[in-house]
């Protein structure tokens, strides 16, 4: 059994608001779990790793993502064959961990590709990418916003609901991803339009959970959200109109919020004149709006999860660490914006492994030049060494 030790570390632990100066972590290089941090002199190791008094942070973990997607289209592309949808969702995992993301819930994947491609990387036969948390194809009425080719499973009732749930998490699937509302990205709908019922979302909350499985409701305007928030899902996406009353029932009922804001602030900064008129006057009505709402959810207690929608128009698969100054924009302290990668491993239910760095926990970490604490944009740096299981893959 060989050991690897990280030297002149300062060390964000993802846990504590502090930095922990002169810091050691020693990696069972066979499992990639760190069995000890300290401080002082380091113990001794098959190899030692000397940090330079850089800043080492938990690896991100992105709960809100889709590698199917290309986001040079303003649609997705997901017409794509299943070959050209797979080499895509490579390029864009590899992308992702190169920004500093070690760990994803994909929210719904073209062909269940998300299902495959998770069992391959868990077989050690994909490397140099984040881990998934896979949902397969997401759960979408006809004609809503999941209706679009080769993507949703097209469910009108509670019992289809339920049989097309069994048959993902048959097929694999860990969690599972339900559309509450119109969208953006979707012609003729729009965000306020409810889409699946109540009672047919709580049909996918029971069988997910009787399997102890999570599900994500997209669920942008009213009364979608709040649709989704009684029938029990366990977390919003996007949320964008969230109100005191949806806030109330979150804080009681547990639900998280991934507000996904640079997938929106992507749209403003570099969609206009690009994509169809429609679409880009859907976001940019609720831009101020959602906003407000997030950090009101924030202040509220609302538990904030890190999630990007990666995939839609310009969100490409570098840009998870733009979310962070964003938050930041909007009042989170620092310290709060980076706690939603926390928040995300906590969601997913792996946040006994990761999420934060530990002994027992694996050695997911990025090393950083600048005190994040301090300078939320230092997660931004284009040039970070990326650790995977105490393994630098970038």
């Amino acid at each position: 059994m060989t050991k690897t030790v990280f030297t002149n570390v300062n060390l964000f632990n993802g846990e504590d608001n502090k930095i922990q100066p002169d810091t050691f972590l020693l990696v069972d290089d066979e499992s990639g779990k760190i069995t000890q941090i300290g401080a002082g002199q380091s113990p001794e190791a098959d190899q030692v790793v000397d940090l330079e008094g850089k800043y080492v942070i938990p690896g991100l973990i992105n709960c809100h993502t889709h590698i199917v997607m290309d986001p040079l289209t303003h649609d997705g592309g997901t017409e794509t064959n299943e070959v050209g949808a797979v080499v895509r969702a490579l390029d864009n995992l590899h992308d992702l961990l190169q920004s500093g993301v070690t760990y994803i819930r994909e929210c719904g994947s073209s062909f269940d590709i998300d299902i495959d491609l998770s069992k391959l990387i868990q077989q050690g036969k994909i490397t140099r990418v984040p881990e998934i948390l896979p949902s397969g194809r997401p759960y979408s009425m006809t004609g809503g916003h999941g209706d679009v080719p080769n993507f949703g499973h097209l469910v009108d009732s509670p019992d289809e609901v339920r049989k097309a749930v069994r048959q993902g998490i048959k097929r694999g699937a860990k969690a599972i991803k339900v559309m509450a509302t119109g969208g953006v990205m979707t012609e003729n709908d729009f965000m306020d339009d409810p889409q699946l019922s109540e009672a047919e979302i709580r049909a996918a909350v029971e069988e997910a959970h009787h399997k102890g499985f999570i599900v994500a409701a997209h669920a942008e305007g009213n009364p979608g959200i709040l649709n989704a928030i009684k029938a029990g899902v366990d977390s919003i996406e996007h949320g964008f109109y969230v109100n005191d009353e949806e806030i109330q029932l979150m804080l009681k009922k547990g639900t998280y919020l991934t507000p996904t804001i640079v997938g929106a602030w992507a749209f403003i900064e570099y969609a206009p004149g690009k994509i169809p008129d429609w679409e880009m006057n859907k976001i940019a009505a609720a831009w101020k709006d959602l906003r407000q709402n997030i950090t009101a959810a924030k202040n509220a207690g609302v538990p904030i999860t890190l999630g990007t929608d990666a995939g839609t128009p310009f969100n490409d698969f570098k840009m998870t660490p733009e979310e962070l100054p964003l938050l930041v924009e909007q009042g989170f302290t620092n310290f709060e914006a980076l706690q939603t990668s926390v928040n995300s491993a906590k969601l997913m239910k792996i946040d006994d492994e990761y999420g934060t760095l530990a002994g027992g926990k694996y050695a997911d970490f990025l090393v950083l030049d600048e005190n994040p604490l301090e300078k939320i944009s230092a997660v931004v740096q284009k040039d970070k060494a990326v650790y995977k299981k105490g393994q630098r893959a970038y």
